[in-house]
């Protein structure tokens, strides 16, 4: 088993942030790349990275991970629309002082309606709709939310939940205002941030411009943020090392081209980190052959882990359970605690017991299982699903992978119109409740294979509103041992990949355990 690449990380972040001045420039455009164009611009309707990098600068949230420490925990949360907040003595209503003074991008005054009429969205309360809503399940425990007065508001809870404000400091969970209707936050979203919203066009770029009436004086120091939409990975290199851009797309460079940058442009910035994202496996219950246990099963002990990651990332990805495992995890268990359970063991031995299952279902070397896993047509999705077929040959499948587009992969998802996908999953906190409420809860969006068990219901429910971390770890490791047990969504491994910049890119600190929250960039400025 190689060993973990936090130590490495760690010290790429230290030499970062020692690297910054302390005399910030104003002005200047900062140019990223992005690989796809988002779907819209509307963060609490979508579920893709490519739309929380270029639009979490243009939004606010109530409490926000602190983006200048590169993990995120609890103890990194930090103030932001509100000033401060108190838990009752019941842990059942937790209330919010918000700032006065704020202002949406339109001039309109930020209140206390502003974030009853977000939180009314994702709970689905009122007349205005989202047209779809991943993340109302992080608030099934939210009864309402009211407002107390202009600038006080509650949250009222169906039981004590010592997480939520993690989930509220999520890059996922900006304030919406109350006279902008969801439509149009799709096409031209209105904030409180620090950047304004400019333009989006398809195949072309997302263009972002200071807003030069923020509420934090001084902030942000850049002028802009032009994201350009580059489909071609091989491209999106040349371009960042030619100079082109100032940073390439956050989650683009693997360990094999973190190779070629460093010899390229051996002063480029680059920090590899786990992405906070699983490849994992997910499989169409309802339908043959996959409705038999058997072929679940089949399908977990067929997998070699290690073989993934030491042909995909050198052996540097991360392996364990669906939780993002120690020591960028703060949560998650590696292979050890699962050792003896399907696809974490002896690989040949464990290909053995799966042929034995198949061969139970019906399957042989004379009568091969054809099927299509399905996966996204991105680089990284397409490397991992041909290993994938590969590897399945072991159990008598013979799979073709079917790349998708982007915009049509997640309906088909939602749609359950696939029979085997390979999928990566990213989680938005490193948090359980986040994980496995969204992932794995009953009816959940993005529970796509429709797994529903009242036992790992009770135990998601157990470990929410636990309020001691070590007992609510050890709960969590029951999670662990019950999801891979069961062969409900088996994790190939965390990805680990880079995002580089160039030298003239000050105070930008990439987190490390999840790509979905650091994206402020009010406190970026450019050395140039």
């Amino acid at each position: 088993m190689r060993a973990s690449p936090f130590g490495a990380i760690l010290l790429t972040v230290m030499l970062a942030l020692s690297g910054a001045s302390l005399a910030q420039k104003p002005g200047g455009t900062l140019r990223i790349q992005l690989a796809e164009t988002p779907p819209s611009s509307s963060p609490h309707e979508e579920i893709t990275v490519g739309v929380v990098v270029p639009f979490m600068a243009v939004f606010n949230n109530l409490v926000i991970y602190d983006q200048t420490v590169a993990r995120n925990t609890f103890e990194s949360i930090r103030p932001e629309l509100a000033s401060a907040w108190k838990t009752s003595d019941d842990a059942r209503r937790l209330t919010f002082t918000l700032r006065q003074g704020v202002k949406w991008h339109d001039g309109k005054p930020f209140t206390a309606a502003d974030v009853v009429c977000t939180f009314d969205l994702l709970l689905e309360k009122g007349e205005a709709r989202l047209r779809r809503n991943p993340r109302g399940i992080w608030y099934e425990n939210v009864e309402r939310v009211a407002a107390d007065d202009d600038f006080h508001v509650t949250f009222h809870l169906k039981r004590p939940q010592p997480s939520l404000l993690a989930l509220l400091a999520a890059g996922w969970s900006a304030i919406y205002p109350c006279h902008v209707p969801p439509a149009q936050m799709r096409r031209h979203p209105i904030g409180t941030g620090p950047f304004r919203f400019v333009e989006l066009k398809h195949n072309e770029r997302v263009r972002l411009e200071k807003n030069r009436d923020y509420w934090k004086p001084g902030l942000p120091h850049l002028d802009a943020i032009e994201f350009t939409i580059i489909a071609d990975r091989a491209t999106r290199m040349l371009a960042f090392t030619s100079g082109r851009f100032d940073m390439t797309s956050p989650t683009d460079v693997t360990v094999p081209l973190l190779k070629d940058i460093r010899k390229q442009s051996p002063d480029a910035r680059c920090t590899l980190r786990p992405l906070g994202a699983s490849y994992n496996l997910i499989i169409n219950r309802d339908v043959p052959p996959f409705n038999d246990a058997r072929a679940r099963t089949a399908l977990g002990l067929a997998l070699d882990r290690q073989a993934f990651a030491t042909i995909v990332s050198e052996g540097q990805d991360v392996l364990g359970g669906s939780m993002l495992p120690p020591p960028a995890g703060v949560w998650g268990v590696g292979p050890d605690a699962l050792k003896d359970l399907p696809g974490y063991g002896d690989p040949e031995a464990a290909r053995e017991k799966g042929r034995a299952l198949m061969r139970e279902a019906g399957y042989g070397p004379d009568k091969r299982l054809r099927i299509k896993v399905s996966t996204r047509n991105a680089a990284s999705y397409r490397d991992l699903a041909t290993i994938l077929v590969d590897q399945l040959r072991a159990i008598y499948i013979e799979g073709e992978v079917e790349p998708i587009d982007a915009a049509i992969y997640f309906n088909r998802l939602y749609q359950k119109s696939y029979v085997l996908a390979l999928n990566a999953t990213g989680s938005s906190v490193d948090d359980p409740d986040q994980h496995y409420a969204e992932n794995y809860g009953c009816g959940a969006p993005r529970n796509f294979n429709a797994y529903c068990s009242p036992a790992l219901t009770a135990l998601i429910a157990a470990q929410s509103r636990e309020a001691d971390p070590e007992k609510r770890r050890a709960i969590v490791r029951d999670i662990e041992r019950a999801l891979a047990e069961d062969t409900v969504r088996p994790i190939i491994g965390h990805s680990v990949a880079a995002a580089c910049a160039h030298p003239q890119v000050k105070d930008l600190t990439i987190m490390i355990n999840s790509i979905y929250n650091g994206w402020r960039f009010e406190s970026v400025w450019l050395d140039r």
